[in-house]
């Protein structure tokens, strides 16, 4: 994530984004840079208009929100339930695994 900092930070600052600021952004940062990572990115950034593509970040969420909060709001109300029901689940598979008596076999073993 700290490479796409890089990245804006550059692009804020009016600065070209290429592999020689973006390291020594980075460098300024305490960051381990991985040229490979380094290359990557600013290849990936080539042919991308870094404003427009935050700007279209920064309305996807605004326009979910203007759109109706009450059916976001139902959203999240099913999803809690639906993990609740895939917890209910995991511990009545655990306590059936704990009825076959194997043992303890199985990943917590390995953690002790």
């Amino acid at each position: 994530m700290e490479y796409v900092y890089a990245a804006l930070i550059l692009n804020e600052t009016g600065e070209e984004i290429n592999e020689d600021n973006v390291t020594g952004v980075l460098e300024a940062a305490g960051v381990d840079v991985e040229e490979s990572r380094v290359k990557a990115l600013v290849a990936a950034l080539e042919d991308v208009d870094i404003e427009e593509a935050v700007e279209t970040a920064a309305a996807a969420p605004a326009a979910g929100a203007a759109s109706g909060g009450s059916a976001d709001a139902a959203e999240a109300d099913e999803a809690d339930e639906e993990e609740d029901e895939e917890e209910e689940a995991a511990e009545e598979a655990a306590d059936d695994d704990e009825e076959d008596g194997d043992g303890g076999e199985g990943l917590g073993e390995l953690f002790g």
